[in-house]
């Protein structure tokens, strides 16, 4: 039976698009965002509807009068007002939490650590009390309740100019009332960035759909003027006076305030909204929410709370208001307005879709503490350079000895959490339609391709993507989809080839695709350089699908590429170690259609899952012949042949590509080493880098790409950090100061990216 329609997106320049209706006639809308079952096992069975699908979306920009107590013909014209004005605004009073924040005991220990025969001197305890009056004030300010409520009535209207819908799933926001109604437990949103609108959108739906008013944790980098204004509306910011840079962990009094004020927040159940991540920086923990999710976990820690509920919170957009903001530049006040202005002004709106994933117990999550262990077990400077070297594979009885120096036990369990939390977001976010013709123009047709031939493909990436389970923004009918997608991305002339801007700009908007798709793109680049290695040996075949590759050698290039690139860029959870995610990798090739076992005559060879003894610290990778299961009995190892997904020629070119920007960004940052002067400060380096990288990209490198290259060549002691009074200084270390090292690794990167 057909489903009803529940709503359809309107739009004067274009038909109808139905929003929910079956995929391809055989798939319903898949909805993502279940938590971790290995770190947080207990908190999977909670608040998770068992019929949270069939619940359908709501347009959450549109509001109606079921969102008031009043019905009829008037309140019709002025149900968004009416609800506005009903909205709960939490009432506070200054006085009394700079009262609490003075008692608190690390604020006192603060106060009185640089003079301790100071402490019961009034004067001195007057100037610390207006001190730590002028810190809160920097944090945080009062609500306005006239001035939010007059915001979030405007903001709908803004909305619904700037978008045709804000796509919200009614299961997952029950889920998260159901967690908002837990006593004594404050939710704590942990969102990815992918616009200055996050911020003011997530505050509204949060408010509109009787979650709570949130505090939202905002950027320092903004205007004066834009930072008193948001926060009236709620926005909460660092002091300026905590310590500039993550390792100095001596943040005195300024560091104390905000943990009180933390504590105060969540005693009071106020959700509170974190970003992991900049918008000009994708896919990295910045520095901002390393020092939020301190103060969350001290507040566990110090009995604040008994516990806290996490939300990972993922935003799609088919194309992100205000597009690619540049690195440092400050926000103000009138550059929101002219971002406004231009949205406003834009011919073709798009859609946005916001996913909330399953909440899950930051208590459960610290116990088990999965994800710390592995932060500090082998690093890849020990498991990837005497492969990158060619000294042969490790020791595995030194393997694991010494990990990386990431601090204390404490800012292990902040990184590991963020980590995760960047994983979960990310996954959970939907795929979009203009992700999807992005990346099949950036990665299958660069030259010019005909529409119906784009539509097809359109359709057969499409259900790749459904068959894996992965969370799409759209639905419909395949023209109109694609259609829409296509009048997006006019200004970049969509159907002919892509220039350096247009395709700088497509692979941002491929980057949802990728993400969703790097498992299976990472096992293509493994295939790919096992290729490479027995061309030149059997010579050019008749058919690709007559070689046949071993099981150990395809892994031992999964875990390679694994170990070279950090596990966020590739949407894996840091939870599980990288041999793990090798055997998932395998497997998903084989249940997507790109590998068959191949299998003797007349005997039947199963899939090879006997349990091996390893060594402490030794990976799959590095097993040998004497440790393979099947080897030990005298039967034959497992091979694999090629095929080709049935209605998708080519996919497993398709997902080379995809990983491609990624891997050439690392090759030229290899050739960006050569450059001198040696050593640098980090800052100095990660521009410097960025001006190489556009001097061959015409002036448009992918920042995240280039920050993550640099801390995987740290990771691998590539380069090597050092700490001076000035900051961060890098140098390369003494194996790549010769340049036949740096070749070799230059060569082990290309391997993965040759056609």
């Amino acid at each position: 039976m057909t489903p009803p329609r529940i709503q359809t997106w309107l739009s004067p320049s274009c038909p109808k698009l139905d929003a929910f209706v079956p995929f391809l006639g055989k798939y319903h809308r898949p909805v993502s965002g279940r938590c971790c079952q290995t770190c947080t096992p207990r908190s999977w069975d909670g608040f998770y509807p068992k019929d949270l699908a069939p619940l359908g979306f709501r347009d959450a920009s549109r509001l109606t009068e079921a969102d008031t107590r009043f019905r009829g013909w008037l309140v019709r014209r002025v149900c968004g007002f009416l609800a506005a004005w009903e909205w709960e605004i939490p009432a506070e009073s200054p006085g009394k939490l700079l009262e609490r924040i003075c008692s608190s005991r690390r604020v006192q220990d603060a106060a009185s650590s640089p003079e301790p025969g100071s402490r019961g001197d009034e004067g001195s305890q007057r100037c610390c009390r207006e001190e730590i009056r002028q810190i809160l004030g920097e944090i945080q300010a009062p609500l306005s309740p006239l001035l939010l409520r007059l915001c979030h009535w405007l903001l709908p209207k803004l909305l619904t100019r700037v978008f045709l819908s804000v796509q919200l799933h009614r299961g997952q926001l029950e889920m998260v009332l159901q967690a908002a109604r837990t006593p004594k437990v404050p939710l704590v949103f942990l969102c990815s960035h992918q616009s200055p609108l996050d911020g003011p959108l997530l505050s509204f739906l949060l408010l509109s759909q009787g979650v709570g008013l949130p505090r939202v944790a905002v950027s320092t980098r903004t205007s004066p003027r834009l930072r008193s204004l948001l926060q009236r509306l709620g926005g909460i910011f660092l002091p300026s006076g905590m310590a500039p840079t993550w390792s100095d962990r001596d943040e005195g009094l300024p560091g104390a305030v905000l943990d009180a004020y933390v504590q105060e927040v969540l005693r009071s159940r106020q959700p509170l909204v974190l970003f992991l991540e900049e918008p000009s920086a994708l896919l990295r923990l910045a520095e901002p929410a390393r020092r939020w999710l301190l103060r969350l976990l001290r507040a566990l820690r110090d009995g604040a709370v008994p516990d806290a509920l996490l939300v990972p919170v993922g935003i799609a957009y088919d194309v992100a208001p205000g597009g690619l903001e540049r690195a440092g530049a400050p926000l103000g006040l009138g550059s929101c307005l002219r971002a406004a202005f231009r949205a406003l002004r834009c011919q073709h709106r798009g859609c946005a879709q916001v996913d909330f994933s399953q909440p899950f117990s930051l208590r459960e999550f610290v116990d088990n503490n999965l994800v710390g262990p592995i932060l500090t077990g082998s690093p890849p400077e020990q498991l990837l350079l005497p492969t990158i070297l060619g000294r042969g594979p490790p020791d595995v009885r030194s393997v694991g000895n010494s990990g990386p120096a990431l601090g204390t036990e404490e800012e292990i369990l902040v990184m590991a959490l963020g980590l995760h939390a960047l994983s979960d977001s990310r996954a959970c976010s939907a795929v979009t339609a203009v992700g999807i013709t992005a990346a099949l123009l950036l990665h299958r047709h660069q030259e010019v391709v005909l529409l119906p031939r784009l539509m097809l493909d359109f359709s057969e990436l499409l259900e790749q993507l459904l068959l894996r389970g992965r969370a799409v923004s759209f639905s419909g009918q395949l023209r109109v989809l694609l259609g829409h997608s296509l009048r997006l991305l006019q200004p970049l002339q969509p159907l002919q080839p892509p220039q350096a801007s247009a395709r700088a700009r497509l692979g941002w908007l491929a980057g949802g695709v990728r993400h969703q798709l790097a498992g299976e793109a990472v096992g293509a680049c493994a295939i790919r350089a096992l290729l490479l290695e027995m061309l030149p040996i059997l010579g050019p075949p008749s058919s690709l699908t007559r070689i046949m590759l071993s099981r150990d050698e395809l892994l031992h290039k999964i875990l390679e590429l694994l170990q070279l690139l950090p596990p966020t860029l590739l949407g894996l959870q840091p939870c599980r170690p990288p041999d793990c995610h090798s055997l998932d990798i395998l497997d998903k090739l084989i249940l997507g259609g790109l590998l068959e076992e191949e299998e003797a005559e007349g005997e039947r060879w199963g899939c090879d899952v006997a349990p091996r003894r390893l060594g402490q610290g030794q990976f799959l990778g590095f097993f040998t012949d004497d440790s393979d299961s099947d080897s030990e009995h005298g039967v034959p190892k497992q091979c694999y042949k090629l095929r080709e997904p049935q209605g998708f020629p080519g996919f497993l070119l398709f997902l080379c590509r995809l990983l491609s920007p990624v891997l050439q960004t690392y090759g030229r940052a290899v050739e960006f080493l050569q450059r001198p002067p040696w050593p640098q400060p980090e800052q100095d380096c990660v521009e410097a880098l960025l001006e190489f990288l556009a001097e061959e990209e015409d002036g448009h490198p992918d920042r995240s790409l280039a920050l993550s290259s640099l801390q995987s060549f740290k990771d691998m002691g590539v380069l090597e950090e050092l700490q001076t009074p000035t900051g961060p200084t890098l140098q390369l270390s003494q194996p790549f100061q010769s340049a036949s090292n740096r070749e070799k690794l230059a060569a082990f990167i290309q391997q993965f990216t040759q056609l």
